[in-house]
């Protein structure tokens, strides 16, 4: 059934910043709350700390970069929250950039896709308890690890456009979506990953789709919120190439216009609670299995404290809907 839930609008610094949006996850249909990568404190230490203090919920990730971790530290990590949580985890995956596998790894990956693939069927592979053998960047001389009785790992990768698509659909259990338009991922994303789901006899992976939102409040800049949220997506080539397939006429030399027209498309969801809550629901409406509401940019342009108010309200007015 279609759920919604909550991504952390920024790296941790405080666990007590954390826990309010946790709480409010709590009374989610999805019951999980997402961090992305964080350079603060550690992504998995932060969920492993809202256990301890008493949070039941699951979590998971959208996404950590692969070059940060070997598959084996990463399905360690992954099933350290399963195991502590009592929850499943959904542990998403991505290559990052050039830049960062440069910096990381000493040069970057020849093939993207191709290194995720790798990534995802070693942690899949240890997870299952079986022994990963030597595999593209990683290699090993048959590395496992102990078993141990604990909720399942899903395994999720960040997906933009076909290639990566078409892998979620062969190996993957969620399809992790950022800053996607709907007529883009039900034309070409969704089309793509069943067919690869069909071509490996498997169930297509579910989505999740993190959307931006704010409400429209008297005397907010709705444009600097959305350029705070996600102006170096818009000044990606990446995005902009995508946006402008899918019909949004993004320019990345002009992140300020490019965020207006996401905001003019409903990208960048806006309107009363009532209209937000109405905008998640044709993200499930089109086949969109968990909603992850993102706040980040009133995080950053107003603060904490608007940008849980706005969530309270947005996640109160899709309850009262009766869509969960």
């Amino acid at each position: 059934m279609p759920t919604i839930s909550i991504m952390y609008p920024a790296m941790p610094a405080d666990i007590g910043d954390v826990l309010p949006y946790a709480r409010i996850a709590e009374n989610t249909s999805g019951r999980r709350l997402w961090l992305g990568q964080s350079f603060t404190i550690e992504t998995h230490a932060v969920f492993a700390a809202l256990t301890g203090m008493g949070v039941d919920i699951g979590f998971g990730t959208a996404v950590t970069l692969m070059p940060l971790r070997h598959p084996m530290t990463a399905a360690v990590n992954a099933r350290s929250i399963a195991a502590l949580s009592g929850h499943t985890y959904i542990s998403g995956i991505g290559p990052g950039g050039k830049e960062l596998q440069h910096r990381v790894n000493g040069r970057p990956y020849d093939k993207p896709v191709t290194a995720t693939r790798h990534y995802i069927r070693m942690m899949r592979s240890l997870l299952d308890g079986e022994r990963a053998t030597s595999d593209g960047p990683w290699p090993t001389e048959g590395i496992e690890i102990q078993k141990m009785d604990a909720p399942d790992v899903e395994i999720g990768v960040g997906v933009l456009r076909e290639p990566m698509a078409r892998l979620a659909g062969q190996a993957a259990d969620w399809a992790i979506t950022w800053l996607t338009p709907l007529t883009y991922l039900s034309q070409r994303l969704l089309p793509a990953m069943q067919q690869a789901a069909n071509d490996a006899d498997r169930a297509r992976p579910r989505i999740a789709s993190v959307v931006h939102c704010a409400i429209n409040r008297p005397g907010r800049d709705l444009r600097q919120v959305a350029l705070k949220a996600v102006g170096p997506h818009l000044s990606s080539p990446h995005y902009s190439d995508m946006l402008n397939q899918a019909g949004i006429p993004v320019d990345r030399t002009d992140p300020p216009a490019s965020a207006q027209q996401i905001i003019d498309h409903n990208l960048f969801a806006t309107g009363t609670a009532d209209d937000i809550a109405s905008t998640i629901a044709t993200y499930h409406q089109a086949g969109i299995d968990d909603v992850i509401i993102n706040v980040c940019g009133l995080y950053m342009h107003e603060g904490a404290g608007a940008a849980l108010r706005d969530l309270t309200a947005i996640t109160s007015a899709y309850n009262r809907r009766g869509d969960r």
